[in-house]
Order: C-alpha cells, then sequence, then structure tokens
C-alpha cells in the first residue's frame, strides 16, 4: 500500500499529491502547482526521496513548482507529450490569470507517460490512463492496491468535469474519458486536482452512461 499526502498550493487552490511507498521510502510528485519550498518541506517530514515528478496534464497551475523541485531533486519530469505545448505557454499563461511578475522557467519535460504505461513508486505501480479532452494529453494514475485513481482535472465531485472551452479542447473526447473512468470499481477512490475528493461509486450518479 502506498502512503498519500494532499497538500494544497498556489492561488488556484491546486491538491499536490506526494505518493510514497513507505517500505523504501521512495516517492512520487504528483501537480506540484505551485510553492516547491513547502512540498520540499512536507516532503523531507516523511524522509522520503522523490524519484520523478508526474503532471497529469500541462496548465500552469498544476507544474508552477516542477522546475524548483526538478532541480532540488535532480528528477524527471512526466507527462503526455500531447500537453508539452501547454508546459512551453506556463510562464505567459501564469502572469496572464495571476498577474504574477516573477515565476520559475518551464520544467524541462524528460519522460513521455503514454496509456497503459506505468509510473514506478518505489516497489509499486501506478498506470497511466490517457484521459483527453480537458486538454489533449490529460491522464489518470491508478493505483490498483490502494483503489485509488489521480484523476487530475477531468472529473471532480458532485459531476462536475473539467473544463472543454479552450480551442484544443473536446467535449466528446472528455465524454468518452469520463465513460473510461467510471468503469472503475465504484468504491475506487476520485483524487481530484482540486476540490474534494469522491468515489466512482458517487460520481456514476451524476453521469448517465
Amino acid at each position: 500500500m502506498l502512503d498519500i499526502t494532499p497538500l494544497t498550493v498556489g492561488q488556484m487552490a491546486t491538491h499536490c499529491y506526494v505518493v510514497t511507498d513507505p517500505s523504501t521510502h521512495e516517492c512520487v510528485i504528483i501537480d506540484p502547482g505551485d510553492d516547491a519550498e513547502y512540498i520540499s518541506e512536507m516532503v523531507s517530514r516523511q524522509n522520503a526521496q522523490p524519484t520523478m515528478i508526474v503532471a497529469t496534464h500541462g496548465h500552469f497551475d498544476h507544474i508552477m513548482a516542477a522546475f524548483a523541485l526538478q532541480l532540488a531533486y535532480k528528477i524527471p519530469v512526466a507527462m503526455h507529450p500531447e500537453d508539452i505545448f501547454l508546459v512551453d505557454r506556463m510562464r505567459s499563461t501564469a502572469q496572464h490569470f495571476l498577474g504574477l511578475s516573477e515565476i520559475d522557467p518551464e520544467p524541462s519535460i524528460t519522460v513521455a507517460l503514454e496509456n497503459r504505461s506505468s509510473v514506478a513508486v518505489g516497489r509499486e505501480q501506478l498506470v497511466v490512463v490517457h484521459t483527453p479532452g480537458h486538454t489533449p494529453g490529460s491522464i489518470c494514475l491508478y493505483g490498483k492496491k490502494n483503489n485509488v485513481l489521480f484523476c487530475g482535472d477531468t472529473i471532480f465531485d458532485e459531476g462536475a468535469i473539467g473544463s472543454v472551452d479552450h480551442a484544443y479542447s473536446s467535449r466528446e473526447s472528455i465524454r468518452k474519458s469520463i465513460k473510461k473512468i467510471l468503469a472503475y470499481p465504484e468504491s475506487t477512490r476520485l483524487l481530484p486536482g482540486h476540490g474534494e475528493e469522491t468515489t466512482v461509486g458517487r460520481a456514476s450518479a451524476f453521469h448517465v452512461q
């Protein structure tokens, strides 16, 4: 079983997750949206050793601390290749939406995650599930032993779904992605990029299949 520590970071209240194998103390940092110092402090408190940073998608509010953490721990940053174009826009987009004048550089994406590939967390594995719609390269990460799905901005509590009002978004794609997510067992915990966690069972009540 993996230990999961949720952290809420940045002006957009993004959920960053530190996922640790307690037997090896190795951890993966999912969606470091901001405040690298705070994330590093929590990693240190757990005596954990980061091995990778994973972004569920390329929006700035999920990757703003990735460069600093990548530099500090000398670890790769992984995401789906179809969202790399969003990483290239990170600084300008963050300046536009947040009005910040000083923003870290964009992280270097060194690992491409494809559907059904896996991310090692110590002796455990998280399976990559490609769930496009909100962005072309949106992914979820499924931990079978923990019965948990890190779902980024694809699905939220009370039936909400990720916005599809961008030129690169797709309502049809996110509909198919939601259907894929709701095929998991009803007890599967859904840990989103914002807001409260839910389960597949609760989410299913809001989505007619």
